[in-house]
């Protein structure tokens, strides 16, 4: 019964979604303020019913319920609670529930939140948001009903992917979707202001929360994906260029540019249909992201075994709001006119050539990602585009982006003189120039990419310190504490992109990596570090069987660490897994691996010694950290802009 009552909400909250769709879009457009006023009761309805339903799915997985067939598919009574629960999302169609609950989620804030918005605004841009809903919904129950049930339930169920079964990716897709499709409220405040004509820097304020909360949202998510493949894959990288982790870097790419030209729009007014087409591409690249994972056209480790016509579903999706989307945006562009003017050199101009170097990136990992499949089908031609390709084609774009960053950061409004600027940033020129020496001291005869990665890192750490320190003046440090949250929040994303630029350069110029069979006692150097197989035992999980090793580390005969790496196999999937072991500090990770049994009685193991690895991750943070601090600014609040306006303020259209 209780699928049922989910399923029951499910279609419930259709109905609602529909409701909302179109009774608050032909009240702004009429005027009637009881349709428009209606558009928040729906949008909370709608969120507290796909609430129900996905309340119901994860009971449902928590008893082990295996009469339902989603249930019986993903879970098993001996998995971990931890996994019952991730299981819920680990799968095509209780993923698409999480993604339609996350959907209404965001209506809901900007119901809640958006009680300053004028009314037809809001009215607006919760009836676009509803009809992506009202879609998606449409999607899940013709195509992906997660409730359906079993003639005969089984005693047991097949047990979720092992790959699955990990911290990382239980908290990975929701901080994704949080990302994916919290841009979607960006989305719906440009389909709204198409409708209106209308762009100001009120608007711009209005948007910039919601883009921020998905780019931060978005940020962590991606981070986390890359730290579940360095662990668990155990293959030793962070970064493959898969088609499914480029899914989620492209609408991160499009919205760190939305973020920067909707500053522009609210300062000076201008780049209007630039940002409103932006906003329309980062929300796009965030469906195509979904079509990538589900249609079936790709395969990948963490993408969903999904058959063809659902994939023809959501492209039919994506192609309705998109291209509705664009050819709105075609009729009305010209209408968006800008107010300003600014020279080439100038904050804005830097702005500008930053978008630009962000959307151009972006269409490069698109078109290395959808390539392949370009040349089956027009070709017949197999095709693989791998990592050279990407880093090649990515990295200048990202060199430049980070030489341009701090300059432009300190650049006045309208017009600026870039040996002033220069000037200014002596000090953070002389910091870079002295961390690139240092790292060619010690790299001579390496790869040139640690010298420029850690100097770009270090001109980006400096130059976002250097950029505090002028907004304070003369006034000292007290004028540092009262400076904007915005100010500060800058400053820690643009030096958490520096101290990710160092890890990933240094990681990738300086790790060292050792393939070999060891035997029981056997003690062999690696960078510097003794490694010794003491011992590798078999031990029960609780629902696998692990072999794990004893691994002692010495450095100059003292002790650094023990580390017990596993080989696990999954009995009800009879599939194995690598689990590395990895001891970490500021400075290195040692990385162990432990493989295959050898025919002579040895094991087969794989060590790394990874400088800075910890670095990423900490540059993640602080970019997810930085977007949280601006958040907070009471400045970019939700409809700030709009306080104190009239409640009707716009002319009926």
């Amino acid at each position: 019964m209780n699928a049922e009552f989910g399923h029951f909400a499910l279609i419930l909250a259709f109905a609602v979604a529909l409701y909302q769709m179109i009774v608050p879009m032909v009240g702004a457009a009429k005027g009637w303020s009881g349709w428009i006023d209606s558009a928040r009761p729906a949008a909370l309805a709608q969120f507290g019913l796909i609430a129900i339903s996905f309340a119901a799915l994860t009971i449902a997985f928590v008893t082990s319920d295996f009469s339902v067939r989603l249930v019986y598919a993903n879970s098993h009574t001996a998995k971990p609670m931890i996994y019952k629960i991730s299981g819920v999302w680990g799968n095509h169609e209780g993923s698409m529930l999480l993604w339609v609950l996350i959907l209404s989620l965001f209506g809901a804030a900007a119901a809640v939140f958006g009680t300053n918005l004028p009314p037809r605004l809001r009215a607006r841009v919760l009836s676009v948001q509803a009809a992506i809903g009202s879609a998606f919904l449409g999607f899940i129950l013709f195509t992906s009903n997660p409730f359906l049930r079993l003639d005969n339930p089984p005693f047991d169920g097949r047990d979720l992917n092992p790959l699955l079964q990990d911290p990382g990716l239980a908290l990975h897709p929701p901080f994704l979707y949080l990302g994916y499709v919290g841009l979607s409220v960006a989305f719906s405040f440009a389909v709204a202001a198409l409708i209106e004509g209308r762009v100001d820097a009120a608007w711009a304020r209005w948007v910039r929360p919601w883009t921020l909360a998905a780019w931060m949202f978005l940020t962590i998510g991606i981070a986390l994906g890359s730290w579940w493949a360095y662990y668990e894959l155990g293959w030793g990288g962070f970064w493959f260029w898969d088609p499914v982790e480029n899914a989620s870097f492209m609408p991160w790419l499009f919205a760190t540019a939305l973020l920067h030209s909707a500053i522009v729009v609210e300062k000076r007014e201008v780049l209007k249909s630039w940002t409103i087409l932006l906003a329309i591409l980062a929300f796009g690249f965030s469906l195509i992201g979904t079509f990538i994972v589900r249609s079936g056209i790709i395969t990948s480790v963490h993408s969903f075994a999904s058959d063809p016509e659902r994939g023809v579903f959501i492209l039919f999706i994506l192609a309705l709001f998109v291209g509705g989307a664009l050819m709105l945006f075609t009729f009305r562009a010209s209408s968006m006119q800008a107010k300003g003017v600014f020279a080439p050199v100038s904050r804005e101009g830097a702005l500008v050539l930053n978008n630009i170097l962000l959307a151009v990136s972006a269409f490069v990992v698109f078109i290395g990602t959808v390539w392949p499949l370009i040349a089956e089908l027009a070709w017949g031609r197999k095709l693989s585009v791998g990592a050279p390709f990407f880093e090649q084609a990515f990295t200048p774009f990202m060199i430049v982006l980070a030489i341009v960053l701090p300059i432009g950061a300190i650049l006045p409004w309208k017009r600026g003189k870039p040996g002033r600027a220069l000037r200014s940033l002596r000090g953070a020129l002389v910091f870079a120039f002295a961390v690139m020496a240092l790292v060619y001291a010690v790299s001579t005869g390496r790869s040139a990419l640690a010298v420029v990665g850690a100097g770009l890192g270090s001109w980006l750490i400096a130059g976002s310190v250097l950029d505090l320190w002028m907004r304070i003046g003369k006034s000292g440090l007290s004028r540092l504490l009262r400076l904007p949250r915005a100010d500060w929040g800058k400053a820690l994303a643009h030096g958490g992109l520096g101290v990710t630029f160092i890890g990933v350069s240094l990681l990738m110029a300086w790790q060292v990596e050792d393939i070999r069979v060891a035997r029981l006692g056997d003690t062999f150097n690696v960078a510097g570090y003794d490694i010794t197989l003491e011992a590798v035992d078999q031990h029960p999980g609780p629902n696998y069987d692990s072999i794990t090793a004893t691994m002692r580390i010495a450095r100059n005969g003292r002790e650094v660490a023990t580390l017990y790496p596993e080989k696990r196999v999954y009995p009800v999937q009879a599939m194995p897994t690598t689990e590395a072991a990895i001891a970490s500090d500021m400075f290195r990770d040692i990385y162990l691996v432990i493989g295959d049994p050898q025919q002579d009685g040895g094991w087969a193991v794989r060590s790394y010694i990874k400088p800075f690895a910890t670095w990423l991750w900490l540059g993640f943070s602080l970019m997810a950290l930085g977007g949280l601090v601006s958040l907070s600014d009471r400045r970019y609040r939700v409809a700030a802009g709009a306080r104190g306006a009239p409640a009707h303020a716009q002319p009926a259209e």
